[in-house]
């Protein structure tokens, strides 16, 4: 069931064009990540749902109530920005406390739920300092618990740990999604960083000049991109021009050597330009058994990135990545050396512009 519906949303600042006909559907205590380059229009999305921003055109609506027009105090929902937003005059306590407060709940039920919060986030020990006596990690808990403490229909979270370093953003990030899964709530999130909406996300909406490009869940957004701009910004990726052969037998031409692929062909004719696209873990140096795409190819570059390996290879005309698992008993050939390189046909990808 829908619980929160964003219908033909559209945000102008004058002439410029912020978000151009959003539709998505959220059910209840699912977790979607907003995914694109700054400028994109994912972080207006998120302000149009928390009330900050007024959609130019469109429709949000929460339980099926249209919240299109109404106050951010109004909405229940809850807001992590990017900056902490902690009030510095007040104790960790009092922070999480703050929005309960200007509910005017009895305060026996405030304390208890202060006490709840500062249990999940596992600081009842600062629950009286101050945010200056914070690490940025304990500082971002606190403005998660605040926005938890209010019981909000909708967490929304906006880039919340890119202030942070990578070690604590990789801890937080699990500690954030274990508190949404707990708690049962529905949680948008926007982020630039691939690796957190992959980690995080049960959906992840691509974002790209206003428009969404793709939604899906992180497991179809990385294994099939339907564009160019998606499958580019989400992972690594190996592209080249090449022309149909035969549509009924997914046979391509890519600068005279052949390519099988299951890509689905449909309103494609023989003849007709596309652009393919391999991830480079699922290239790999032949070996026994029968594959469906095999190259001559010459190794170029070999780059080691600690549990992964990058094997450059010309393919023809063109330079083509190859990531494998570093292990003890990796054996690979010399930079100049001949080689044969295969994929699956799966693996061949076929892309919109």
């Amino acid at each position: 069931m829908t619980h929160l519906a964003l219908r033909n949303i559209s945000k102008n600042f004058g002439d410029f064009v912020a978000v151009r006909d959003f539709n998505l559907d959220v059910k209840k205590g699912e977790f979607v990540s907003f995914l694109g380059p700054s400028g994109c229009g994912k972080t207006t999305t998120l302000r149009m749902i928390a009330g900050f921003e007024i959609p130019s055109a469109g429709t949000i609506s929460l339980e099926s109530l249209d919240i299109t027009e109404k106050a951010p105090n109004q909405r229940n929902v809850g807001m992590v920005f990017q900056s902490y937003a902690l009030f510095p005059n007040m104790t960790v306590a009092q922070n999480i406390g703050f929005g309960l407060q200007v509910r005017k709940e009895k305060e026996s039920d405030i304390k208890d739920r202060v006490n709840e919060m500062l249990s999940i986030i596992h600081m009842e020990e600062k629950a009286n300092s101050y945010p200056y006596q914070l690490s940025g990690g304990q500082m971002q808990r606190v403005a998660l618990a605040r926005a938890l403490a209010i019981r909000p229909e909708v967490l929304l979270l906006d880039e919340p740990l890119s202030a942070l370093d990578a070690k604590i953003r990789i801890s937080l990030r699990a500690e954030i999604r274990s508190i949404q899964q707990r708690l049962g709530i529905t949680a948008i999130y926007v982020t630039h960083d691939q690796e957190e909406a992959l980690s995080l996300s049960d959906r992840i909406v691509v974002m790209n000049a206003g428009e969404m490009e793709q939604v899906g869940t992180p497991f179809e957004i990385y294994n099939f991109p339907t564009t160019r701009f998606v499958a580019n910004f989400v992972g690594s990726l190996n592209t080249a021009e090449a022309e149909i052969v035969d549509p009924s037998k997914g046979a391509l031409d890519m600068d005279g050597i052949r390519l099988e692929s299951t890509n689905d062909f449909k309103g494609m004719s023989k003849g007709d330009k596309v652009t393919v696209a391999i991830r480079p873990e699922r290239l790999s140096f032949l070996s026994e058994g029968k594959k469906e795409n095999v190259f001559d190819a010459k190794v170029e570059n070999i780059t080691f990135l600690g549990s992964v390996v990058r094997v450059e290879v010309m393919i023809g005309k063109r330079k083509f990545s190859m990531d494998t698992f570093n292990r003890p008993s990796l054996s690979l050939p010399s930079i100049g050396d001949a080689c044969k390189v295969t994929c699956s046909d799966k693996a061949v990808l076929i892309l919109k512009a």
